[in-house]
């Protein structure tokens, strides 16, 4: 998870950054724009995973990572956008000032917000026609969380305005949008006393679980993804991209990290597999198991961290930067999702409700549910390859050569 983490590191002059910035010389990328390919693809696999965990009770959510261990897809987006982020906004603190900087953050934190809003918009829709004028079944509304908004539609729109109202499907996005708002704060530290950076995130996550802080939701109850200890993983991200000294990425990239690594994840495997085989549950001291469960997701518990981590580590060992398969056709579409995450993401979460309604109201059937899986995605493939294709025209009629192909974080890297 250093400097060739999951997403690894792009090219950059090493005497392009401030001094207290890792100055370690990092591997040429092999992308068409100079980017590190592997932050697309494992964004765009990220993607994917989250589309199929969004169908309850379809077979096909057995191929995903969150079956056989602790963390999930979850994890790998929000570690990439801060690894993304830091990047792309640190290299622009550097040209233009952090003042300059700071505008660009915000402005794409404006630019995510805009988009939650649109999607909002289209998934109350969405939901509100299925579930009332096809068939006449609250069953939907209310495991969606919209069944206040059906309610009260004015005052749930004010309080989704807030971010504070959050159906099923659209909890990722607001926490995105408050971590890029507090961002220049983070980035500057970064870029200038990264370890001060990261004592503070991890102080702040501790304080979060140990007095259990988190931000108000409407109607009740709290954020699904509590930003304030979801913040840890996004500053981790953002740390292994500016702020890691050389000796932590060499530490990180080391044959005893690996080891350890595969040791953590095989028992993170053995611990789920109790999951699905109760009678191995007994295997597991009770003591164990009353200080282990449950693996909270909200709060982003230690568990899943260390278990992203190793897999961070592992994927960083047999996927180096110019790995021969990143120009693979098999993987573009893939890659080509990852390029574009803000879109891609949006959609996916239009067609997870879609899905869910086709599987639960005409088949059940393990052919539909394939079905519906492959059919979705090969709708985010078709819609990342038409956003790319659109870019390349633009470019060409520009004359300026095709336009880079954005993120989430709003830049490349």
């Amino acid at each position: 998870m250093g400097a060739a983490a999951i997403p690894g590191a792009a090219s950059v002059n090493s005497t392009s950054w401030p001094e207290s910035v890792s100055q370690e010389p990092l591997m040429p990328p092999i992308g068409p724009s100079g980017r590190d390919l592997r932050l697309d693809l494992f964004r765009g696999l990220a993607l994917w995973l989250i589309y199929l965990d969004h169908i309850p009770e379809n077979v096909v959510n057995w191929v995903t990572i969150r079956n056989y261990g602790f963390s999930d897809a979850a994890e790998i987006f929000v570690f990439i956008s801060g690894y993304t982020a830091a990047f792309v906004y640190g290299r622009a603190a550097h040209e233009r000032g952090m003042i300059v900087a700071s505008a660009r953050v915000w402005r794409r934190a404006w630019q995510v917000y805009v988009a939650h809003v649109f999607i909002f918009v289209i998934f109350m829709a969405e939901v509100s026609y299925l579930t009332t004028a096809v068939i006449e079944n609250p069953l939907y509304s209310e495991e969606m969380r919209v069944f206040d908004f059906l309610q009260q539609p004015g005052e749930a729109l004010i309080q989704a305005l807030l971010l504070k109202f959050q159906p099923n499907f659209m909890d990722v996005l607001p926490l995105y949008i408050v971590l890029l708002l507090a961002f220049p704060i983070v980035l500057r530290l970064l870029l200038f006393r990264p370890t001060l950076a990261l004592i503070l995130s991890t102080a702040l996550y501790i304080a979060a679980k140990l007095f259990n802080w988190n931000l108000p939701a409407y109607p009740t109850s709290f954020w699904f993804f509590n930003p304030l200890t979801w913040q840890f993983i996004f500053v981790v991200g953002a740390w292994c991209s500016v702020g890691a000294s050389p000796r932590v990425h060499e530490l990180l990239r080391s044959r005893a990290a690996v080891r350890l690594a595969v040791a953590y994840l095989a028992l993170a495997f053995l611990v789920a597999l109790t999951w699905y085989i109760p009678r191995a549950a007994a295997l597991i001291p009770h003591l164990v198991q009353d200080w282990m469960y449950p693996i909270d997701k909200n709060n982003l518990d230690i568990l899943r961290f260390l278990h992203f981590a190793a897999l961070a580590i592992v994927t960083v060992r047999f996927v180096p930067i110019d790995w021969p398969g990143l120009k693979s056709p098999w993987l573009r579409p893939m890659i080509l999702c990852g390029q574009h995450s803000l879109e891609i993401f949006c959609l996916g979460i239009f067609l997870s409700f879609i899905g869910y309604f086709v599987t639960s109201e005409i088949s059940r059937s393990v052919a539909m549910q394939i079905l519906i899986s492959v059919l979705g995605i090969c709708a985010m493939i078709a819609v990342a390859w038409l956003i790319t294709w659109y870019h390349s025209i633009e470019g060409r009629g520009s004359g300026k050569g095709p336009r880079p192909q954005a993120d989430l974080a709003g830049g490349e890297a």
